[in-house]
């Protein structure tokens, strides 16, 4: 079972999650600051953010939910990043599954939030499990498997992707790509580009996440 910080509400029990999936290289405790950010906009809110299940393959001190080597071509395993995904989903997914179930949160009160690799991990998860959350928030990140989403078993969400327009780790045009993915499939997607941005999240980027996410909690 994956583990990893956590906020809980300062009163009550809490009435939602979100879920934050942090990126390559990085750990649960590097996003969890944004749930004390999103914490004042968000009552009766948890956060959780769980560390990736495999220790990173070029920086010991972080995770990762699967090596970025095999699928640049510097290792010779031909491995697509639908085939890396798969497993680490599924533990993700199991997480998920426990974090609501010891909260008793439904579904529908459930966002999931991801940066970079978390958020290849939020549009690839989130879409494939039995009920559809409430959105999902993708920031730097890009559409695995965007074929898959067309499968009859397939679960829509709302779903926001944000992306710098200088990024030089996930080229900018990886948003672009996922939002017609995406939309091909018959979710509602909107897209933030932001000028002069690079592989980060803003305070824009921060502020419409949260308003996003509440907006779809609310429906």
């Amino acid at each position: 079972m994956l583990s990893g910080p956590s906020l809980l509400p300062k009163i009550g029990r809490a009435e939602r999650a979100v879920i934050l999936i942090h990126g390559y290289g990085d750990s649960g405790e590097g996003l969890i600051d944004i749930g004390f950010v999103w914490q004042q906009t968000m009552p009766g809110t948890a956060f959780f953010a769980p560390d990736a299940p495999s220790k990173c393959e070029v920086w010991d001190r972080g995770y990762q939910w699967f090596p970025i080597r095999n699928t640049e071509g510097i290792v010779t395993k031909d491995m697509s990043r639908a085939d890396l995904v798969k497993n680490p989903a599924r533990q993700l997914n199991a997480y998920i599954d426990h974090v609501l179930q010891e909260h008793k949160i439904e579904e529908k009160n459930l966002a999931v939030m991801g940066f970079s690799q978390g958020a290849m991990m939020a549009m690839y998860a989130m879409p494939r499990r039995q009920k559809p959350c409430a959105s999902v928030a993708a920031y730097s990140g890009m559409l695995i498997d965007a074929d898959g989403l067309n499968n009859k078993d397939i679960v829509k969400m709302p779903v926001l992707i944000v992306h710098g327009d200088q990024d030089d780790v996930v080229v900018p045009s990886s948003l672009t790509e996922a939002e017609q993915g995406l939309s091909g499939a018959g979710f509602k997607v909107e897209t933030v580009l932001r000028p002069g941005l690079g592989h980060s999240i803003d305070n824009f980027g921060l502020d419409r996440g949260a308003a996003f996410i509440m907006e779809n909690f609310a429906r």
